[in-house]
């Protein structure tokens, strides 16, 4: 979900290289792959479930089983509960000064950097993504999250405010305490990132569950944390399935904040069992549905770069791609010619291939719900110009899918698809745009593409989105806030407004 690239501010996809051999882009053997952690880690050590239960972990480029993972539910999460609060109202680190804490993110991020290519390998085996991607992409973006928010650990303060009287008054930022973590398939090792990071920095202990679907990683930079010197208790990680110990973690009397990446659907759950239990802190950043609009005067040969970057990148697996591509009706056809075009020569395969752009969908479930959404657009009446089926019939690939002539009551332009499929729209002017951009319960992100600053301005501030991109797409930064209006969560992830999601403001008064 995820990118920082000069190409990428300038509107254009950027070229990924990664490590070679001998001179060439060789295929890297995903055979090779050792998965070194399986079990669950709580309170400083690896340990099986308490049922003995374990899942599968698949291969989305194959179908294969990768291994067996420790199955946690309630039973695990009471112990990394106890373990975290233990660790955060006895342990050192509730002790620990702001410039210890930030010392131990940076190792935590030189750490992840030096492993860089086993985890870049383990993401992309388990979630399916190009290594391309994870290694010049998912890790680096990682560590930087890492170093952004140790920069803050020592910075997390209150205010001095005169108030009537003859009173000193200040505020002090307290950490929340014990803190459940709930990450999504997509982004795995990033998303870690972004919820650990502030977390972290302010003090508070935590316990991460993992998708289901994407569990490897998370256990391994769990490792990595207590080897650079995490006190044991400070990071849990409890693997599972959402409706037990997803459920178990929202609802846990003695949880006080909850954070949440994932399906708007899913984040309802957890925000009802937050409040029937013991009302703790609720952020969740939620699915979206976000308009990618281009005008005429835009560069269009940089928009294309763009929207085919912003709906494609990730199998389409992002919150914010821009599945609703707007154009202004001047444009439209050579829009649609050379975007079709762009998409036909795409390629799709072996995520371990560098000749591949495009790897599987994550599992068979998603790749069977992107199916759905490619038929529905055909029975609603939408033209399919390329694309809409499986690719092969080993793993979960799903050919780019670009549909035209799409209404905005059609499923495939409301709803959240989660895959590659594009919807291209013809629009007259800048009211009529703003009106259907905004018809939608989502508000994560979109995009505006023109040359007229003032048409720019508007539009930015017109657009009920979290985030607003102009002339580029999927630009992120630590240090700048994401989140969503709407229906697409509360709270934000990044930069300094994310320390506001792990911290309690308290009012001192004292008598002069």
């Amino acid at each position: 979900m995820a990118v920082t690239k000069t190409q990428a501010a300038a509107g254009k996809s950027a070229k990924l290289t990664r490590p070679v051999a001998n001179g060439k882009h060789a295929k890297v053997s995903s055979g090779a792959i050792s998965v070194p952690y399986q079990k669950m880690f709580i309170g400083g050590r690896f340990v099986d479930s308490v049922s003995g239960k374990s899942f599968e972990t698949l291969n989305p480029a194959t179908g294969e089983v990768i291994c067996q993972v420790a199955e946690g539910d309630k039973a695990d999460i009471d112990l990394a509960v106890k373990a975290a609060r233990k660790a955060f109202e006895s342990g050192p680190w509730s002790k620990m000064h702001g410039p210890d804490r930030a010392r131990l993110l940076n190792k935590l991020a030189d750490a992840i950097e030096a492993n860089r290519e086993e985890l870049a390998k383990l993401e992309s085996l388990d979630n399916g993504k190009p290594y391309a991607d994870s290694f010049n992409i998912d890790i680096p973006l990682t560590v930087k999250c890492f170093r952004y928010f140790a920069g803050w650990a020592d910075k997390v303060m209150g205010k001095t405010i005169p108030i009537e009287g003859d009173f000193l008054c200040y505020t002090r930022h307290e950490p929340i305490g014990v803190v459940g973590q709930i990450i999504p398939w997509n982004f795995p090792i990033l998303m870690l990132a972004w919820k650990w990071g502030p977390a972290l920095a302010c003090g508070n202990t935590v316990v991460l569950k993992p998708a289901e679907q994407t569990p490897i990683t998370a256990l391994r930079i769990a490792k990595l944390a207590h080897e650079v010197g995490f006190p044991d208790g400070v990071i849990n990680v409890v693997t599972g399935y959402g409706p037990t110990a997803g459920a178990a973690l929202s609802s846990h009397m003695d949880v006080d904040k909850i954070g949440f990446t994932g399906e708007t659907t899913t984040g309802k759950l957890i925000m009802t069992a937050a409040a029937q239990s013991n009302l703790k802190r609720v952020s969740l950043e939620l699915g979206g549905k976000s308009p990618n609009i281009v005008f005429a005067d835009a560069d269009i040969d940089a928009a294309i770069e763009g929207a085919y970057f912003g709906l494609f990148f990730n199998q389409g697996q992002c919150c914010v791609a821009g599945s609703r591509l707007y154009v202004e009706e001047s444009i439209y056809d050579e829009f649609v010619k050379k975007m079709t075009a762009k998409a036909k020569s795409r390629k799709v395969g072996d995520p371990f291939d560098a000749a591949f752009e495009q790897g599987p969908q994550v599992s068979q479930e998603q790749m069977d719900k992107v199916l759905g959404y490619i038929e529905s657009g055909k029975k609603e009446g939408a033209k399919m110009l390329t694309g809409g089926n499986r690719v092969g019939s080993d793993g979960y690939f799903v050919e780019p899918t670009i549909f035209v002539d799409v209404k905005e009551d059609m499923k495939i332009a409301k709803e959240e698809i989660f895959g590659p499929v594009m919807s291209i729209m013809k629009f007259k002017s800048m009211d009529e745009i703003i009106e259907r951009a905004n018809k939608t319960m989502f508000g994560l992100a979109a995009a505006v593409w023109t040359k007229d600053v003032k048409k720019a301005l508007r539009m930015s501030n017109s657009l009920k989105a979290g985030t607003v991109w102009v002339n580029c797409y999927d630009v992120f930064d630590a240090a700048a806030p994401f989140g969503g209006f709407k229906m697409s969560g509360i709270g934000r992830e990044m930069g300094e407004y994310a320390l506001q999601q792990y911290t309690e403001v308290k009012t001192v008064i004292v008598a002069m």
